[in-house]
């Protein structure tokens, strides 16, 4: 399968969070595509996940239920539009399984609908991991980016590899 071309980096309406790390891009992949491996880390702590479910197929569903310090939850569905064994995963929170759209006044958990390309590569004996979501408008581009994206992405992320070096 011929991955497709990732996106270029528009400023206005795109978010990017990128690290190199020394967890091997196999231990990254398996921590994004193992319901039990995602739960641990995937939103920053004190917040958790209680609930995910990934379908690895373009196509296929991915759902998380955020479970915030008081206990509320935040369901958050999404569909998968690109699936590159070990390398790169490509969701939307605008679709759900199937490749089917979602109501408009129905957003995401954030208040907003995006979609997420997750680049794993090898660099020297770790990985070089790149997180770029992109945004229907700049607004919601900057309330993403004023909602704490790079510090939110950037902790769920580090809880990862924290995570992963255990395994």
């Amino acid at each position: 399968m011929t991955a497709l071309p990732v996106p270029s980096f528009n400023p206005d309406l795109d978010l990017e969070l990128v690290r190199v790390v020394d967890v091997s891009p196999e231990l990254v992949w398996k921590a994004y595509t193992t319901p039990a491996l995602l739960k641990q880390w995937f939103c920053p702590k004190p917040w958790g996940v209680s609930e995910c479910e990934i379908e690895l197929r373009p196509g296929g569903r991915f759902f998380t239920v955020m479970q915030s310090p008081e206990g509320e939850s935040f369901p958050n569905e999404g569909c998968y539009l690109e699936i590159v064994p070990g390398r790169r995963l490509v969701w939307t929170d605008a679709l759900h399984a199937g490749f089917r759209p979602v109501d408009p006044a129905q957003t995401g958990a954030a208040g907003l609908f995006l979609t997420a390309i997750v680049t794993i590569e090898p660099e020297g004996s770790g990985t070089k991991y790149t997180a770029h979501v992109m945004h229907t408008d700049p607004a919601s581009r900057q309330k993403h980016a004023d909602m704490g994206f790079e510090a939110g992405w950037g902790a769920a992320f580090d809880q990862l590899v924290e995570l992963m070096k255990t395994q």
